[in-house]
């Protein structure tokens, strides 16, 4: 989708209407095809203890929340992931009844009566000393950077149903059953990825938060809708953990959907169900992926191993609103190397990393694409206030990411 029309979108809520319509029959008794909008938004729906976002979501009178839901109207998307919601099931209700049911300045409540969530790997301690500072405490040495358990989790909303039953979680997959995994090396010792002890790789898990296939069910088709929120490649030190495991989360999809079964054997789910994606599956791969093609900290051709897949499409949505925001934010911006068009996060400009392309939502072969955003308006823009300049964001340091599909 252009520049322009995209703009005109944001400008005019009416026009953000659900891409998705009913199936119905066409005159030969087939059925035709949905248009479907697939949506990531890391809302920066996390807090500092455990049961505040329960206790936020409670009323609906939390200022953040209302603007992520407001975010969320004016998309209007059919399956949402929503990146760093606290691991809260009792939230999840919440947050749909006193926000997303609830207009928000005048936009049109949307109802998502499918929703998922399961536990996340932050926080969960590792009984390991995983960044090697002495003591064995702390988030960084819980299986994924968190200060309770399920801080940074994620929940996927949806208008189509959700086939709970189908649904695959690999939480506790280990990092070092992938095949020539990126292991971190301690540049201290001659071995070669040794950061991590035979005793630590026993344990230590791949996903900092999780990787789930939910299969929605749009008509007689399933798509499965691939999430997860790797780690940021930073943190860390010159070992590179963060960045290494990394890589590998991104991996992990690539070789899921891969129709090569050798490319995907070695990939086993929470139940001990050993595979990837059933070949000729429809998927739409969507998340904070942390990494920039071309700019920031993470390891070079992180984000490739999807966008180069001969398997996934790259939409390459875009917004007026980065660029606005990278010409006048410079800074680490000014260097850059992507188009700042495809930015999707506003981080710090100084000394860096600047703005860059974090979130993405890439379909399947398969599934032809309709139209593309990224919600960041202008400072002309009526919704600038819901991004806006600034620390602390009003809204989430990252911006919404739509793609809108059609299910044959």
């Amino acid at each position: 989708m252009s520049r322009t029309l995209l703009s005109a979108l944001l400008a005019a809520p009416l026009a953000l209407t659900a891409a998705a319509a009913p199936t119905y029959a066409a005159p030969d008794g087939s059925q035709r095809p949905e248009e479907v909008r697939f949506s990531q938004f890391n809302a920066s729906l996390n807090r500092t203890a455990p049961g505040e976002l329960v206790e936020d979501l409670s009323t609906p009178d939390d200022q953040q929340a209302q603007n992520v839901a407001e975010t969320i109207q004016r998309v209007n998307p059919d399956v949402l992931l929503i990146n760093e919601f606290d691991y809260a099931p009792e939230a999840v209700d919440l947050f749909r009844d006193n926000y997303l049911e609830v207009s928000q300045n005048g936009a049109d409540p949307v109802d998502y009566p499918y929703s998922y969530i399961a536990p996340s790997n932050t926080g969960v301690p590792s009984g390991h000393d995983l960044d090697n500072d002495g003591t064995v405490a702390g988030p960084n040495d819980a299986f994924g950077f968190g200060l309770f358990e399920g801080q940074y989790g994620m929940v996927v909303y949806s208008k189509y149903p959700i086939d709970t039953e189908a649904v695959r979680t690999f939480q506790t997959f280990r990092w070092a059953d992938m095949p020539g995994a990126m292991l971190p090396d301690d540049p201290a010792t001659p071995q070669p990825a040794d950061w991590l002890s035979p005793a630590e790789l026993a344990d230590v898990r791949l996903s900092s938060k999780s990787h789930w296939d939910v299969p929605i069910r749009i008509g007689k088709r399933t798509v499965h809708f691939l999430v997860a929120h790797p780690t940021p490649p930073v943190f860390d030190g010159p070992e590179d953990r963060n960045g290494t495991r990394n890589f590998d989360e991104i991996r992990f999809w690539a070789d899921y959907v891969s129709p090569n079964p050798r490319k995907s054997a070695y990939i086993y789910d929470d139940q001990g169900q050993y595979g990837g994606l059933e070949h000729g599956a429809r998927f739409v791969i969507a998340g904070d992926l942390n990494s920039d093609p071309l700019d920031g900290d993470s390891v070079p051709g992180a984000t490739n191993q999807l966008l180069d897949s001969p398997f996934v499409k790259d939409p390459r949505p875009t917004s007026d609103g980065g660029v606005w925001a990278a010409e006048t934010q410079g800074g680490a911006n000014d260097s850059h190397r992507s188009d700042p068009a495809l930015d999707t996060a506003d981080f710090a400009d100084v000394p860096g990393p600047g703005n860059v392309r974090a979130d993405y939502v890439l379909p399947s072969r398969g599934l032809p694409v309709l139209g593309s955003g990224i919600f960041w308006p202008t400072p002309d823009d009526p919704f600038f206030r819901l991004t806006g300049p600034g620390w602390p964001a009003p809204t989430s340091d990252h911006r919404e990411v739509w793609v809108d599909v059609r299910v044959p």
